[in-house]
């Protein structure tokens, strides 16, 4: 059990004062349910996912973008589409247990960094808009798309026509679906923060339901400059504090970095905090979860 009071984090977790920030560390506990393997989702994985199973150089690992922007000067930028849209797309993984109790919360905002669908399955009873980053692409101002979910399909829609009242997924790193789109190369990260920073990465309704909001950061590195960008624009006209950082061991980047952004560092685990939220779940290796898979 969490010796970290959780309850009135979770209360406006419910009511949206509190919006979840989820990263790849919110994924860690899916699996491949054929094979067992761990979801590729933080960037040494993707990297090693994205070359074979081998990493690269000492320069390209130092983080997915880079890597990923030496794969599209060899092979092209559909090459990293491709590898993205496949491993998200069209394989099958286990459901993640920070998934499952935001689909039982459904709460009005939920902001995800990651590039899978296991958001976008967590509301697939539910009408709701999802915000897509975009980037690179020709005739529009805007680094974003919105499509509006009926319950049963994806329509795009202008952000004008958006029904506000809906809740808000907003996957700026993009996902396979409705239609492929991502953001994952140097040049991708480039264009996409320059257009944040300019205002033209978030729809108009986004950028006035955030304020004073706080938020739970869940499984995101603090560690590197490109993530760290993306968080500090996105949260723009935070309340103060700004939110919670679950990070169970931070280092001394970690700790200046949240003290910057004014954020509370929970010594924490998502273990701790989804026993405080009443779902008791031990995260498993992926040797265990696959056993349990293949027993279900």
């Amino acid at each position: 059990m969490s010796s970290y009071n959780y309850e009135n984090i979770l209360a406006n977790i419910a009511s949206g004062k509190v919006v979840p920030y989820l990263g790849p560390g919110a994924l860690i506990d899916v699996v491949n349910k054929e094979t067992g393997e761990s979801m590729p989702a933080d960037s040494d994985s993707l990297i090693l996912a994205m070359n074979n199973g081998r990493p690269m150089s000492p320069r390209l690992m130092y983080e997915f973008p880079r890597a990923a922007m030496d794969m599209e000067l060899k092979k092209g930028r559909s090459f990293v589409n491709r590898f993205l849209e496949g491993l998200y797309g069209q394989q099958q993984w286990t459901r993640a247990a920070v998934h499952e109790w935001l689909a039982d919360l459904k709460p009005p905002y939920v902001i995800d960094i990651n590039r899978d669908t296991q958001l976008q399955d967590s509301y697939a009873d539910t009408p709701h808009l999802l915000v897509h980053g975009i980037a690179r692409i020709g005739g529009t101002d805007y680094r974003f798309r919105i499509h509006h979910y009926d319950g049963t399909a994806y329509t795009e829609i202008d952000h004008a026509d958006a029904d506000t009242s809906l809740p808000i997924l907003l996957k700026p790193m993009g996902s396979p679906l409705p239609e492929p789109s991502f953001i994952a190369s140097d040049a991708d990260y480039v264009d996409y923060i320059t257009e944040l920073m300019g205002g033209f990465g978030l729809p108009g309704f986004v950028k006035q339901y955030r304020k004073s909001r706080q938020y739970l950061f869940i499984g995101v590195p603090m560690t590197r400059d490109t993530e760290r960008m993306v968080l500090s624009d996105i949260i723009y006209a935070a309340d103060e504090p700004a939110g919670w950082a679950l990070i169970k061991e931070p280092n001394a980047k970690e700790e200046r970095f949240c003290k910057k952004m004014k954020l509370e560092i929970i010594r924490d685990d998502i273990t701790g905090l989804l026993d405080a939220a009443g779902v008791n779940v031990s995260l498993p290796t992926p040797r265990e979860a696959k056993v349990q898979e293949a027993m279900a």
